[in-house]
């Protein structure tokens, strides 16, 4: 039920505007001149060739390795084994799947009953063969996913994405015919969506001209729009401003509880609901912008991001409260708690059944589950029978509104992933499980923790070998994010165990400040002028790693993408003494100009506002574009990033890589011209990325490369 910090900073970020009340920035000093500006012209014939020049050169030295080409090729059996776990979810009385495969490497997306989803090999009914379309359009869209009107579940509202960008283009499809209506609803490439009201009329939020779009290049307007009429006719219902980051639309239409609502968001952290009458007026939901907003049935569920008093009572932010929704918007605030945070504990979810609910919570980063009831006037709590006591642990339901079943996913680094079945109140059973392709018989998982310079735990995993030998020679890959409030748990990956753990390698992920394994107060400790503390946790874990012997400076390598590119480049500039290695995926690194590139406006409730002296001084420490000097010796690193990143802009790798390779420092790069912010538009794309990234670092870790 969490409108999750992850899946907001994915659909976003890999994972925020300025505050409405921000100020006008001040006059700035004038900026040196940037030599490589010109490489943030995309799709500019100099750009490109640059690009591919660059790409040739990394290409030759890295696909030249030995044994790059069966990683390769082992990595894309892995992505498109047909032994993966085809994880559904429930329309009606199918379960629906979207499947990527070596015969179909743009998709299918099909359905079967849950008779035939129990086999060990269903039959599934296909609805879409993207290839076909791909063939028949000579297109390369990618999957983003399929909205359809309950409860009959034929018309659905498809999105396409060009080259696995974030612009989509949207076109209503009829399951009875297997085809695009026409006629029918159909919005152009651009970054937004439609949403259903009924079966005649959609919320539109998308590019409708000239000023209809954000400074961070999202939607400003959201419009109700009638079948059959044109898009320019649909009724405004709301306009945000030009610095708002996203406005949208959309009805509940669980039974019963139908409401509409339009969504502002401000900034990341910073967002307004309103519920839309009949009569098309607006009423604010008046909880506070910073708390996550979830109408549920006859709830309104509250989680807090900051202390929150009502009358003498204070809730604390990272909290989870819930008040009957009618009651709140006639003025009442009578609060339940339905999670309160502890120093070692934070929220995750919260999954409805239809007479209960699930608490997911983390504590020390590990998934602890517990069931909800409400009855009588007040709510009870009971564990979840049957849940696992270790591993990354996530829950769906079946079907909120039919039963109390549930699906569980349990996971961790060395075992493969298993989805079970349940009902509240009896165990769950296995369903289906991904099958171990690599063998971890010889490896543990352990968690450790480490002191930062102010003195804050920080705790990490460590995979290893059994018995691992503490003689500082180990080959160590050490990745992180640290940002957005995104929390970093285990979770198994066959890509890790074959290109890494299998070849002898030590894999260690760092639950840094900036995330949020320990609620919003983790998170907020890394914001704007604190952004230094992220990494100096980050260097804490690799201080630690070094200091108990497991690997040394010449072995240690990280690596991260998105904000996680930026975290890695600040550690290549600012810690170049601990790495020997550096894989910087789709980064953010040019800070001064970060505003100012694609989405980048709606990070600043992140980061600062570049464009305030006062934010720059704190915002320039934490610039990698603007702390790279020439006479320092910097451990050589990999700049990876797609031309259709429509997210975070290629540019910041470009320019960094060229500054960088101009100052003579150790500098690899390949830029995908497809795949958009998940650098890879398929699996072969995929497979080819991860090659690349783990053939670099055991060139440059391992021993024998010592």
């Amino acid at each position: 039920m969490r409108r999750t910090r992850l899946a907001l900073v994915l659909a976003l970020m890999t994972a925020p505007l300025a505050h409405a009340d921000t100020p006008a920035p001040a006059a700035t000093a004038p900026q040196p001149a940037d030599a490589w500006q010109w490489l943030e012209d995309v799709e500019a014939p100099r750009s490109l060739d640059w690009v591919r020049a660059q790409n040739a050169d990394s290409q030759k030295v890295l696909e030249g390795q030995p044994g790059f080409g069966a990683l390769r090729d082992d990595l894309l059996a892995i992505l498109d084994s047909n032994a993966r776990i085809p994880f559904v979810g429930k329309q009606g009385e199918y379960f629906y799947n979207f499947w990527r495969d070596k015969q179909n490497p743009a998709g299918l997306w099909r359905r079967t009953t849950l008779e035939e989803y129990r086999k060990a090999e269903p039959e599934w009914e296909v609805l879409i063969d993207l290839d076909a379309i791909n063939k028949a359009e000579e297109m390369n869209w990618v999957w983003r996913g399929a909205d359809c009107l309950r409860p009959a579940y034929d018309r659905c509202l498809v999105s396409l994405s060009r080259g696995g960008a974030d612009a989509v283009e949207v076109r209503e499809w009829d399951k009875s015919d297997r085809a695009f209506v026409e006629g029918g609803f159909r919005l152009p490439e651009a970054k937004g969506g439609l949403t259903w009201r009924n079966a005649d009329s959609v919320y539109a939020y998308t590019d409708f001209g000239d000023g209809s779009m954000t400074s961070s290049g999202y939607p400003r307007i959201v419009k109700e729009w009638t079948r059959g009429t044109p898009l320019a006719e649909a009724k405004v219902v709301y306009e945000g401003t030009a610095q708002d980051m996203y406005i949208a639309g959309y009805r509940d239409l669980t039974p019963g509880f139908e409401r509409d609502f339009v969504s502002r968001t401000i900034a990341f952290y910073n967002d307004e609901l309103y519920v839309r009458g009949a009569d098309g007026t607006l009423t604010k939901i008046d909880a506070p912008n910073s708390a996550n907003k979830t109408p549920y049935r006859e709830w309104l569920i509250l989680e807090l991001r900051e202390d929150y008093r009502v009358g003498d009572r204070v809730y604390p932010k990272g909290a989870v409260i819930a008040a009957k929704f009618d009651a709140f918007m006639a003025g009442g605030r009578d609060f339940d708690v339905l999670f309160e945070p502890t120093d070692t504990t934070a929220f995750v979810g919260l999954t409805p059944t239809k007479d209960h609910l699930i608490l997911n919570v983390l504590e020390d980063v590990k998934n602890r589950l517990s069931v909800l009831t409400y009855a009588d006037g007040e709510w009870t709590r009971g564990p979840l029978e049957g849940a696992p006591a270790f591993g990354t642990v996530s829950v769906s339901a079946v079907d909120d509104e039919a039963n109390n079943d549930y699906f569980l996913t349990v996971t961790d680094y060395l075992t493969p992933t298993t989805l079970m079945l349940g009902t509240v109140g009896q165990a769950p059973q296995a369903l289906k499980q991904l099958p171990a392709f690599f063998d971890a018989s010889g490896f543990e998982i352990t968690q450790n923790f480490a002191t930062s310079k102010d003195g804050t735990r920080v705790p990490y995993f460590m995979v290893a070998k059994k018995g691992l030998e503490a003689n500082g020679k180990n080959p160590t890959l050490l990745y992180g994010y640290g940002g957005f409030e995104v929390s970093l748990t285990p979770g198994y990956s066959g890509g890790v165990g074959r290109a890494w753990l299998s070849e002898g390698g030590v894999y260690v992920v760092a639950n840094i400040r900036g995330g949020g394994e320990y609620g919003p107060r983790w998170h907020q400790a890394g914001l704007k002028e604190n952004r230094l503390r992220i990494y100096e946790d980050f260097a804490a874990v690799a201080e630690d790693l070094i200091k108990r012997g497991i690997t040394t400076p010449p072995h240690l390598g990280i690596q991260g993408g998105s904000n996680g590119g930026l975290l890695v480049g600040n550690m290549t500039v600012l810690y170049p003494q601990l790495f020997g290695a550096v894989v910087c995926q789709v980064p953010l690194l040019d800070m001064r100009r970060y505003h100012t590139l694609l989405a980048g406006a709606s990070w600043m409730a992140e980061y600062g506002n570049p464009d305030d002296p006062a934010q720059w001084e704190f915002i320039r420490t934490f610039s990698p574009y603007h702390n790279v000097k020439p006479d320092v010796q910097y451990p050589p690193v990999l700049f990876t990033t797609s031309t259709r990143d429509d997210r975070v802009h290629p540019g910041h790798a470009r320019k960094m890589f060229a500054l960088m390779k101009d100052q003579g420092h150790p500098v690899y790069y390949y830029e995908n011209i497809e795949g958009g912010h998940g650098g890879a538009a398929n699996n072969a794309q995929s497979a080819k990325m991860n090659a690349l990234a783990y053939t670099f670092l055991k060139m440059k870790l391992f021993p024998e490369s010592n």
